[in-house]
């Protein structure tokens, strides 16, 4: 919690500019374009705080995923303690890769989210619940990011192995078209954007599973 606090000083003090390029930029490429407004006298006080909290945790990142390990340390034997530092880099690569990605989509996801009621809807956006739907969304991918990770960890324990991840490949890749046919345009080229970078994760996964698989198996 202090080293969330440290970090959330920064982002406080500046929190309208990360504002501007996190949630305001994307806002362009939506049609028509929606205008932010705000319906309590104390809401954009909130919006402050949220940020400098939200930009806090993830700036702390590396720290707060290092004590979660630390954490469950005691329970592992000593060879497995000797991974945790590797586990801790790549868990924290794994969620900030997936809020980058998110925000990379974010403009999609916006533009077909706006354009579903075409000129019938003017879309104004409450800020505290358009700020909302992009964390909520930014930690969804953050956390289905940490695929390769999870997949690693039951490897190692011997809950999974890769011949049950390819086992279900096909029913994942149809469940992927379908979540990125959710989340973008209705045009082949979007989903296939969305489509390919998780699928490239969940082979990974696969990758992860097969190269730490116990000793002795096929």
């Amino acid at each position: 919690f202090v080293c969330v606090f440290v970090c959330a000083v920064p982002c406080g003090i500046f929190w309208e500019t990360i504002f501007v390029w996190l949630a305001k930029k994307p806002l362009v490429f939506a049609q028509p374009l929606p205008s932010l407004i705000y319906t309590a006298p104390a809401e954009t006080v909130m919006l402050s705080l949220k940020i400098a909290f939200v930009g806090g945790f993830v700036l702390a990142c590396p720290f707060i995923f290092w004590r979660l390990w630390l954490f469950i340390a005691p329970a592992l034997y000593s060879r497995e303690k000797r991974v945790i530092f590797r586990l801790v880099f790549f868990t924290t690569i794994c969620f900030l890769s997936g809020f980058m990605f998110c925000y990379a989509m974010f403009p999609f996801m916006l533009k077909f989210l706006t354009g579903f009621a075409g000129d019938t809807i003017e879309p104004m956006f409450k800020i505290d619940e358009y700020i909302g739907f992009l964390l909520k969304m930014s930690f969804s991918f953050g956390c289905v990011f940490e695929l390769p990770v999870l997949a690693f960890v039951l490897t190692k324990f011997g809950v999974i192995d890769h011949r049950f991840l390819l086992k279900y490949f096909r029913y994942i890749i149809v469940a992927i078209f379908i979540l990125a046919a959710c989340i973008t345009p209705p045009d082949i080229l979007s989903q296939v954007v969305v489509a390919v970078p998780l699928l490239l994760l969940y082979s990974v996964s696969i990758f992860v599973a097969f190269v730490n698989k116990p000793k002795g198996s096929a």
